[in-house]
């Protein structure tokens, strides 16, 4: 079946990348190829009409690869000072590939505490809302530099299903 057609009838799609998609296997470095890709259909899908966020993992494995390390750190605090790297190096990509397509990206770091916490919940509907009201793309992770459960625990899977019900 066409992807093409499934999507048709929907009006908001959300994509989840993994970093081992976003990467080269045997470097770690980020795959700009696929990146480029992957940018070029979501802005074919906004073009069609349709709302999209993308929620992203990568900040800690692109961070990592920036900061030297041969491997994923293993220590909490390396992993979030990577997670802070990584998130700024990504950003800037997204959005200047979302710019070469005439779109605009917009960045959305979530923690545990935004999906359980009533207000916190309240402020990004909103926030979501209004940035797809913008026409923006919402680029979505989580929040690793703060939030050290979501880097011991968690994934990006949860944030999606959370975004479908927005």
């Amino acid at each position: 079946m066409d992807i093409r057609e499934t999507l048709k009838d929907k009006s908001r799609i959300i994509i989840k990348i993994g970093s081992s998609s976003l990467t080269h296997p045997q470097t770690g470095a980020l795959d700009l190829t696929k990146l480029e890709i992957l940018i070029r259909e979501i802005c074919n899908i906004k073009n069609m009409g349709k709302d999209v966020i993308l929620v992203s993992s990568g900040a800690i494995a692109v961070g990592s690869r920036s900061a030297g390390f041969q491997r994923k750190p293993k220590k909490l605090e390396e992993k979030q000072a990577c997670a802070a790297i990584g998130q700024a190096q990504l950003m800037m990509i997204y959005q200047k590939l979302f710019a070469e397509y005439g779109h605009m990206a917009a960045q959305v770091l979530m923690t545990k505490n935004t999906i359980t916490n009533d207000e916190s919940r309240r402020n990004a509907y909103n926030t979501f809302q209004e940035l797809l009201k913008l026409d923006a793309i919402p680029i979505v992770n989580e929040n690793d530099t703060v939030s050290t459960y979501e880097i011991q625990f968690g994934d990006n899977d949860t944030l999606s299903a959370w975004c479908l019900l927005w």
